[in-house]
């Protein structure tokens, strides 16, 4: 399996904005297939929900595939996917999430989103760092560019080495401009690439991914 784990410091901090450019860069030239196996907060629709972040980058893809393949569980709740999931009734365990990301990849490069932060809880008994330690991907990973980015960059970067887990790259996700120096103040803290994303400057963004995955 060839491809990528996005994660992050925390829920919210712009995980699946910075995928879905991700992915529509390297489609260009790679055949890419998205997998986001879990998601929470969805919308109902008749008897089903609507996962917006994997709709979304399944739109970015060249080739679309079935919602069903690209997010197989989805769950109305607004809480980490353990907790959902056993709300619903639903027994999801790792393994469940490993086998989502795999089925039908053949040759192709995936980016698999994770749900929440790499501590965040996203099956029974596990973490979104379990699901990256069972697929051996790289890791990008996605900072909200804002005061405290250098502590939060640091420590998911610390959980990482810990877990024996490769690192691509750190991206700052640029909200809102600021004059914090993120970027250079966290590259003297670590030999990790670190990438600004900026809606503003897409193709330098991608010029640089490019080269890291």
């Amino acid at each position: 399996m060839k491809g990528v784990f996005v994660t992050g410091s925390n829920t919210g901090v712009g995980k699946t904005t910075v995928a879905i450019e991700i992915v529509r860069h390297i489609s260009q030239t790679r055949v890419v297939k998205v997998r986001k196996p879990v998601e929470t907060n969805c919308e109902p629709s008749d008897q089903n929900y609507i996962p917006k972040d994997a709709v979304a980058l399944s739109a970015a893809c060249q080739k679309q595939e079935a919602l069903e393949k690209v997010c197989p569980y989805c769950f109305e709740i607004e809480a980490s996917a353990e907790l959902a999931s056993a709300d619903s009734g639903v027994k999801l365990t790792l393994d469940d999430l490993v086998s989502a990301c795999k089925h039908d990849v053949d040759e192709s490069f995936v980016l698999v989103e994770g749900a929440g932060g790499l501590y965040s809880p996203i099956a029974e008994a596990a973490l979104n760092v379990d699901l990256a330690i069972e697929l051996q991907l790289p890791l990008l990973i996605v900072i909200r560019d804002e005061l405290g980015a250098i502590s939060q960059a640091l420590l998911t970067l610390e959980a990482a080495k810990n877990n024996n887990l490769t690192v691509a790259c750190v991206i700052l996700n640029v909200v809102e401009s600021n004059n914090l120096s993120n970027k250079k103040a966290l590259a003297a803290y670590t030999e990790t690439p670190v990438v600004s994303f900026y809606q503003g400057d897409l193709e330098t963004f991608c010029l640089e991914i490019e080269k890291l995955v």
